[in-house]
């Protein structure tokens, strides 16, 4: 991140910074119960003293965000394109795709565990059923509004469909890719702690409802911590390849 972006970034880490110093002295003051509103520094050292036990939990939400992530890419894309090239697929699937996102996903979880298990796989579909729909709605949004005056000039040359996806609309639907790779990437983690926490053996989802059972405050709140971190990262490494994938569209 170079200056510029720290700059524009600037006012929001200092209104983070102001929240978090009133939430620490409103927590260690008679304003707010620190047993149900533990200080940020209770967090702190609470991840400092668990953090091996946290980390095996963390890396294990990291592998199920991480291929459902992945898959979700490769069927969303997948899918985008097939759905352009065949208008009267188009007309069936996309409704269908609106449609699937009226149903709550954390209802599909305790089917996913009876039908899959307590394994990886259930965590996995979880991850895939939250990100496979801002992938394929973005990228099949760019590839239908691809520059139309560009595909007329290949259509002139004899170009056929699959030459003008090539040249013209993946290219130009990059950009679309990329916004809905962003958005599924938050929901990536978050996918797979929903997963867990209707049943898993560990995982920072099944960490968070063991401690939270335990009254084990400030450690939930560090499993939170974790997961904004991993989330931010997904995010930021999606933006730095962006960068490279398309430096035609960076200011």
């Amino acid at each position: 991140m170079n200056f510029k972006n720290t700059k524009n970034y600037l006012p929001s880490i200092i209104f983070t910074i102001l929240v978090l110093l009133v939430w620490e002295i409103s927590a260690n003051s008679d304003l707010a119960n620190p047993r149900l509103l533990p200080p940020p520094s209770a967090t702190l050292n609470g991840l400092a003293n668990n953090w091996d036990i946290i980390l095996k939990h963390a890396a294990q939400t990291l592998t199920e965000a991480f291929w459902g992530f992945i898959i979700a890419i490769a069927l969303g894309a997948g899918l985008a394109i097939i759905i352009d090239q065949n208008t009267f697929l188009r007309k069936i699937i996309y409704p269908l795709l609106v449609t699937s996102q009226t149903i709550p996903m954390i209802v599909l979880a305790p089917l996913l565990l009876v039908w899959f298990g307590f394994g990886i796989l259930p965590k996995i579909i979880m991850v895939i059923l939250f990100c496979f729909f801002p992938i394929t709605i973005a990228t099949a949004s760019g590839l239908a509004n691809a520059d139309q005056e560009k595909i007329k000039l290949l259509l002139s040359m004899n170009a056929d469909k699959w030459q003008i996806l090539k040249f013209v609309k993946i290219p130009e639907s990059l950009p679309s890719f990329f916004g809905g790779l962003k958005i599924a990437a938050t929901y990536s983690v978050t996918g797979a702690i929903i997963g867990e926490f209707v049943g898993a053996e560990k995982g920072l989802g099944i960490y968070m409802k063991l401690m939270a059972n335990s009254h084990a405050v400030p450690l939930v709140f560090a499993a939170i911590l974790v997961t904004i971190i991993l989330s931010l990262t997904f995010f930021l490494i999606i933006v730095a390849i962006e960068k490279k994938a398309t430096p035609w569209n960076q200011e």
